[in-house]
C-alpha cells in the first residue's frame, strides 16, 4: 500500500472566460480579490475567504491534476 506524506493542494489555476466580451484570464481558485476583465470591466471572479465564486465560464484548468 503507497501512502503519499505530502497532501495534494485542494487549489488550482483556471482559465475563464468572460461571458460579454469573451476575453479569456488566468485565475487563483482561492483568490483574496475581485478580478475584473480588462476589457469590460465585468466581474469575473469574487473573492469568498474560501473557494472563489467564479462568475465566468471555466474553459479549462491550467496548472497539472
Amino acid at each position: 500500500m503507497k501512502q503519499d506524506l505530502i497532501p495534494k493542494p485542494r487549489s488550482k489555476f483556471l482559465l475563464v472566460r468572460c461571458k460579454e466580451c469573451s476575453n479569456e484570464v488566468i485565475v487563483y481558485s482561492h483568490t483574496t480579490k475581485n478580478i475584473h476583465c480588462k476589457s469590460c470591466n465585468n466581474l469575473l471572479v469574487e473573492k469568498s475567504g474560501g473557494y472563489a465564486i467564479i462568475n465566468a465560464e471555466i474553459v479549462k484548468r491550467v496548472d497539472n491534476p
